[in-house]
């Protein structure tokens, strides 16, 4: 027997207990399918750009949490209402099948209560035949609606030795992270003072690899959440040249996994590998923080035979970051990607003609 942590409206049910975000926050943190993304600050964090964001949960009958969703909601434009999305959620186990279709249910019951025409999830499941089956026994349908990378590299940080992580990386980029070494590159921390110049570089890494990014007030309330005084959660990894910025990476742990989130680099001094080295730092900060899974955050969404077959002769979408990261030895994964259970049919007919025509017409979705 579960209980829903959204207030009900039935009289005589009693009201269920409202956790407070930290310990929400802990409860994402130690469980197998925390995931940064549902946590209460990159709540707060999106609900600064143009979201809203709720909790729905379950307990037990000892009040004790067992599941729940940060749920994110939009406003869509036109009038069509607004969307409810759960990034890398619920947190849940989902080996238990009645559990996990509990948990989607009081979520698809918040998504509900607050007007939304539907509600899109991306779990942190893998694509599997069974976790499909399990989704669509709770009402839910694959959607073209990915916001996080659907396939990623997963590098196992659960060894005995630095060496065997160095050990499995392609011969090239442990030549690449010895030479930067050699060659006088350095990584330090960096701090508030220096998001100006990191955003300076994303600038020019998007204007190079042709990607868009965030404002940088953005990135400024990442890390005065995720690194603020209650929270060490993330950090801004700087690689120089005779004190000189290079590169730049932002990495966040949750639990037992790390996730290499943004990156940049200058135009200047690329023959010194300092990317190389900063990604190796990275790995090492995961490492030293207790993680035994290091998160390359997205390749192209292709099978490996396809992603080996085409990695020297591509460079469009993400093409040329694969050609990066496939170097560290990782594993490739992919994610069940993005489900949408529909509330309301005409409306989400119509948001979804909206969408397709603003991809075809070449605006962002």
């Amino acid at each position: 027997m579960f209980t829903p942590e959204e207030p009900t409206r039935a009289r005589r049910e009693k009201k269920p207990p409202v956790f407070p975000p930290a310990k929400w926050d802990a409860f994402v943190e130690q469980h197998p399918y925390g995931h940064f993304l549902q946590t209460t600050l990159w709540g707060e964090l999106k609900s600064s750009y143009g979201w809203r964001a709720l909790r729905a949960s379950l307990v037990n009958a000892n009040a004790e949490l067992v599941g729940g969703s940060v749920v994110l909601f939009r406003r869509l434009p036109f009038g069509l209402g607004t969307l409810a999305y759960v990034p890398r959620g619920p947190v849940v186990n989902w080996d238990d099948r009645d559990l996990a279709t509990a948990v989607i249910r009081t979520t698809s019951k918040l998504a509900r209560s607050r007007g939304a025409i539907g509600m899109v999830i991306e779990p942190g499941l893998l694509d599997t035949p069974s976790d499909q089956r399990t989704l669509q026994m709770s009402n839910l349908r694959p959607v073209d609606l990915h916001v996080q990378p659907r396939r990623t590299i997963w590098v196992n940080l659960d060894v005995e030795e630095e060496v065997d992580i160095l050990a499995l990386m392609k011969q090239k980029t442990r030549y690449n992270i010895g030479l930067a070494r050699r060659k006088g590159v350095s990584v330090r921390k960096g701090d508030a003072e220096d998001l100006p110049m990191f955003y300076a570089m994303m600038q020019a890494t998007a204007r190079r690899d042709i990607f868009s990014i965030h404002p940088l007030g953005y990135y400024q309330l990442f890390m005065q959440l995720f690194n603020g005084m209650n929270v060490h959660a993330a950090d801004l990894l700087i690689a120089e040249y005779e004190k000189r910025p290079l590169a730049g990476m932002i990495v966040v742990a949750n639990g037992k996994r790390a996730t290499y989130l943004y990156g940049a680099s200058s135009n200047d001094f690329r023959e010194l590998m300092p990317t190389y080295l900063l990604q190796w730092e990275g790995i090492r900060w995961a490492r030293a923080r207790g993680c035994v899974t290091y998160d390359l955050w997205g390749i192209p969404d292709e099978d490996e035979p396809v992603l080996e077959a085409n990695f020297k002769d591509r460079d469009d979408g993400l093409w040329g970051v694969y050609r990066f990261k496939r170097g560290y030895g990782g594993q490739i994964v992919r994610h069940i990607g993005a489900w949408a259970q529909v509330f309301s049919p005409l409306r989400w007919w119509l948001f979804s003609q909206a969408r397709r025509f603003r991809k075809t017409s070449g605006l962002s979705a």
